[in-house]
C-alpha cells in the first residue's frame, strides 16, 4: 500500500447508514487502488463560528473517530472550524487535500465546502476530471421511504426512540466517557453505579432510564442507565448514571461506553431510597429480558 489516500468527504455526525455507504465506497476504491481510506471531518459543528446555539451532535469527536474507524477508515483528518478553514475557497479547499496525498474523492450527492459551500459534487467532478482522479458521489440513501440523515436521528434520541435511532445509524447510540465520582449513594442501597457526565454539545437523550450495553476495558455487560439529575437524591446535574450488571471493580477515572437500546421509563423522583432500589430492581430485571435479545 502506497502514501496515497483516497479522501471520503464530510462531517459524518453519527455515522450513520447514509455515511456508512459512503465510507464502503472509500473503502473500496482505496482498495483498488491501494491506497488508504481516509475522511475528513470538523472538531467541532460548523455553523458553531455563526450562532452561539449551533446544533447539538450526535457523538463527540472521540466517538466519532472511533465510528469511522469501525467502518473502515485508517486516516482521519480533523480540521478546525475557524475562520480560516470556513472562508478557504472550494477549489483551494481541495488542492490542500491534494498536499495531504489525496489520490481521489468520495463525496455524498449534497455534500457542500469550501467559503459559503460554494463546493459541491459537479465541481469535485469536474476538479477531479480535470487532474485524472477518480471521483465517486453516493446518491441519497433512504431507510423505509425516510431520507437517512442525521438531524432526524438526533431527534429521535431527543425523543428517546433509540430503536429507530439505530434503525438508521445501523447501530445503537453510543456515549462515551470518563466515570467520575459521585455520591457513593447506589452503594449504600446495592446499587453500585458509574457516572459519567454528557460532553458538551452532544444530543442529550430523553430524560428516563434506559437498557444499555455498557463496554469496560473491551468487554460488555448489561446495564441500567438513567439519564437525568437524579431528583430522588436531590441532584441537579444531568448525566448518565449506570448500574453495570454483574460487574465489580473500581472504575473511576476510567473511560466506558455506552450502547442504548431501549428507553425504560421517565426520570421520577421517589419518596425514599428504598422505593428507588425496588424500581431499578424492576428495570434491571426487564433490561436483562430486552438486552437478550441484541
Amino acid at each position: 500500500m502506497n502514501n496515497n489516500k483516497i479522501f471520503a468527504l464530510g462531517f459524518f455526525d453519527g455515522v450513520h447508514l447514509g455515511h456508512q455507504a459512503l465510507l464502503a465506497e472509500c473503502v473500496r476504491l482505496a482498495g483498488r487502488l491501494d491506497a488508504v481510506p481516509a475522511a475528513i471531518t470538523f472538531d467541532r459543528h460548523p455553523q458553531s463560528l455563526f450562532t452561539a446555539d449551533p446544533p447539538a451532535l450526535i457523538n463527540s469527536s472521540t466517538d466519532r473517530d472511533a465510528l469511522l474507524r469501525c467502518y473502515g477508515i485508517e486516516n482521519i483528518l480533523c480540521l478546525p472550524v475557524n475562520k480560516d478553514i470556513m472562508s478557504t475557497c472550494w477549489g483551494d479547499f481541495l488542492k490542500n487535500l491534494l498536499a495531504e496525498g489525496a489520490a481521489g474523492f468520495v463525496c455524498g450527492y449534497d455534500f457542500r465546502f469550501g467559503h459559503k459551500g460554494e463546493g459541491n459534487c459537479g465541481k469535485l467532478r469536474e476538479f477531479c476530471r480535470e487532474r485524472n482522479l477518480p471521483c465517486v458521489i453516493v446518491a441519497e440513501q433512504t431507510l423505509g421511504g425516510l431520507r437517512i440523515s442525521s438531524t432526524h436521528i438526533r431527534q429521535l434520541i431527543e425523543q428517546g426512540d433509540m430503536e429507530t435511532a439505530a434503525a438508521f445509524l445501523g447501530h445503537p447510540h453510543i456515549l462515551r466517557g470518563e466515570v467520575v465520582q459521585g455520591r457513593h449513594l447506589g452503594r449504600t442501597i446495592g446499587v453500585p453505579t458509574a457516572n459519567i457526565l454528557l460532553p458538551e454539545g452532544v444530543a442529550v437523550p430523553k430524560l428516563g432510564v434506559y437498557a444499555c450495553t455498557c463496554i469496560v476495558d473491551g468487554k460488555e455487560y448489561s446495564a441500567v442507565t438513567n439519564i437525568g439529575s437524579r431528583p430522588t437524591v436531590g441532584g441537579h446535574q444531568v448525566r448518565a448514571e449506570s448500574w453495570i450488571l454483574d460487574f465489580s471493580g473500581d472504575l473511576y477515572g476510567q473511560n466506558i461506553a455506552l450502547e442504548f437500546h431501549k428507553f425504560l421509563r421517565p426520570e421520577v423522583k421517589f419518596e425514599n431510597l428504598t422505593a428507588l432500589r425496588t424500581q431499578i430492581q424492576k428495570d434491571a430485571a426487564e433490561a436483562g429480558k430486552i438486552l437478550k435479545k441484541v
